[in-house]
This record gives structure tokens, C-alpha cells and sequence, in this order.
């Protein structure tokens, strides 16, 4: 079974290009919402995350209190650093025991924004990079969100350039109207699947 990560910047629609491959049968992991998922069910993480931010980091129902860790991490590049740190190690542990549930897929994908920033991609057998140019993946972003460009300027920011990851990913599929989406996906697919069963 092939590993295959999946990432894009923020507006370039690595989520709906996630939701194709669904379409296609294949199972794929989505990591943002696992994270969220293990902060609160990883017996391990939630030990690590009272340890660094304090019992004020869970409400007493066990969920997480964001706006305490939000205050924290967000001011703070240092503890936003070791929030990851503790953060990625549990994804990457779920990732491996949802992998194990797919015993029958020829491949599954890993959704990540962070794909390369996390090193995660590191554990991937191919990685595809879904591209755009910034305006448009602004504009996107601020459709979507309904936010300004200065807000989605400065999210867009936050993340390792397109042109860095390009020079990291194997596979790029352009979301850019240049070319149907759909058709490199299809061809992608199909090589994907050729390779797995070789």
C-alpha cells in the first residue's frame, strides 16, 4: 500500500481535491481534524499539553479550552513551537493505526497543511502539491472566510512559500484554470493505482 501526502496552501484547494480522490474510493486521513481529535482522546498528548500549558488548558468535561492555549501559542512563536511538538508525534500515531483500518486501499492519502513544515511528508511514499498562484488563492480564501485580504495575506504568510514546497513535492496538480482539475486527477490516479499493484 502506497502512503501518498497531499498539501497545498491555504486557497488552493487541497480539500476539495481531497474530497475527489473520496470520490475514487480512497481513503483519506485528514490531519487538521485529527489533530483537534487527539488533544482530546490521546491519553499521551493530554498529559503532555496539561505538563506545558497548565490544567487550565481542559475544561473539567475533558474538552480542550482553546482560548486559554490560543492566548498562549498565539503571542508566543516559542510555545507555539512546543504545542506542535507534542501535537505532531500523536497525528503521526493516529495516522499509523488509521492506516492499519485500510488494509485493502492501493493507496491512501494524508491530508496536511503542514505536510512539510511537520516533516511528516518524510513518512509519505509520494507527495502532491496542490498549486495556484497567491491572488488567486487570496481571493479564494476571502470568499470562503469572508475575511479581508489583509487577513488572508497574513494567514497566507504563516505558511512555508508555494515555490518551497514545490522544490519538496513530487507530484504537482495545478488549481489554477490553466487546465481541468479533473483530468490530473483521473491520469494520477490510475498511475497511482498501476504502481501499487505492480
Amino acid at each position: 500500500m502506497l502512503k501518498i501526502g497531499i498539501t497545498g496552501n491555504i486557497g488552493s484547494g487541497k480539500t476539495t481535491i481531497s474530497h475527489m480522490f473520496e470520490l475514487l474510493g480512497i481513503p483519506v486521513f485528514y490531519s487538521d481534524d485529527e489533530a483537534k481529535n487527539v488533544m482530546v482522546n490521546d491519553a499521551q498528548l493530554v498529559k503532555g499539553i496539561k505538563k506545558h500549558f497548565g490544567n487550565e488548558a481542559y475544561f473539567a468535561d475533558g474538552s480542550l479550552n482553546r482560548k486559554h492555549i490560543g492566548a498562549i501559542v498565539f503571542s508566543n512563536a516559542t510555545q507555539l513551537t512546543t504545542l506542535n511538538s507534542l501535537v505532531h508525534p500523536a497525528v503521526f500515531r493516529a495516522f499509523d493505526a488509521w492506516v492499519e483500518q485500510h488494509p485493502y486501499a492501493p493507496y491512501v492519502m494524508k491530508e496536511a497543511a503542514i505536510l512539510f513544515e511537520s516533516g511528516s511528508y518524510k513518512d509519505c511514499d509520494y507527495t502532491i502539491l496542490i498549486t495556484a498562484p497567491a491572488p488567486m488563492r487570496l481571493q479564494r480564501v476571502m470568499q470562503r472566510d469572508g475575511i479581508t485580504q489583509a487577513e488572508a495575506e497574513s494567514r497566507n504568510a504563516k505558511q512555508m512559500p508555494q515555490e518551497e514546497k514545490e522544490k519538496l513535492t513530487n507530484i504537482i496538480i495545478k488549481n489554477d484554470n490553466s487546465e481541468l482539475v479533473i483530468p490530473q486527477i483521473l491520469l494520477l490516479h490510475e498511475q497511482l493505482i498501476k504502481q501499487a499493484t505492480a
